[in-house]
């Protein structure tokens, strides 16, 4: 594992978030709803950015001061967004990745790798959608989640 920021927040009482990457509109609006709560209540998230939703959602979270995980499906990046690198200077942000950087880009066994790593570290899981027969269902069903849609 390869972490960047502040592996103190590995202490913090985390949430996990996944989202199957095509969603219902109305799960959508959910998922935002639920990270502005999570962001307005201080509490921790873990969150990967490969689909659009996670990244909208992260988008939410990092606006806010309260610690969060983000969780790659590839190497660590070498170039950050300044709203990243803002909030690791600032102690809030830890980003790991399970891969060596030589791991460039995301594929299906990466993100499911991922996956497993959020629902390894999260304290409680919750799911903003997943589509029926799909790689996310067929993860979760042996783990125990709340789903928002």
């Amino acid at each position: 594992m390869i972490y960047h920021g502040n592996q103190d927040i590995l202490k913090h009482h985390k949430v996990g978030f996944l989202c199957s990457q095509r969603c219902t509109a109305s799960a959508v609006i959910s998922c935002f709803d639920w990270a502005k709560v999570q962001r307005d209540k201080g509490h921790c998230v873990i969150i990967g950015n490969h689909s659009q939703i996670e990244k909208d959602v992260f988008d939410i979270l990092i606006r806010g001061v309260q610690p969060m995980i983000l969780v790659l499906a590839r190497g660590m990046m070498k170039v950050w967004d300044a709203r990243v690198l803002e909030a690791i200077d600032e102690k809030r942000l830890l980003v790991l990745s399970p891969f060596e950087p030589s791991v460039s880009r995301v594929s299906r066994k990466t993100a499911e790798i991922r996956n497993h790593k959020i629902i390894e570290l999260a304290d409680e899981l919750v799911i903003g959608y997943k589509s029926k027969g799909g790689q996310l269902d067929a993860l979760l069903k042996n783990h125990r989640h709340h789903s928002l849609a």
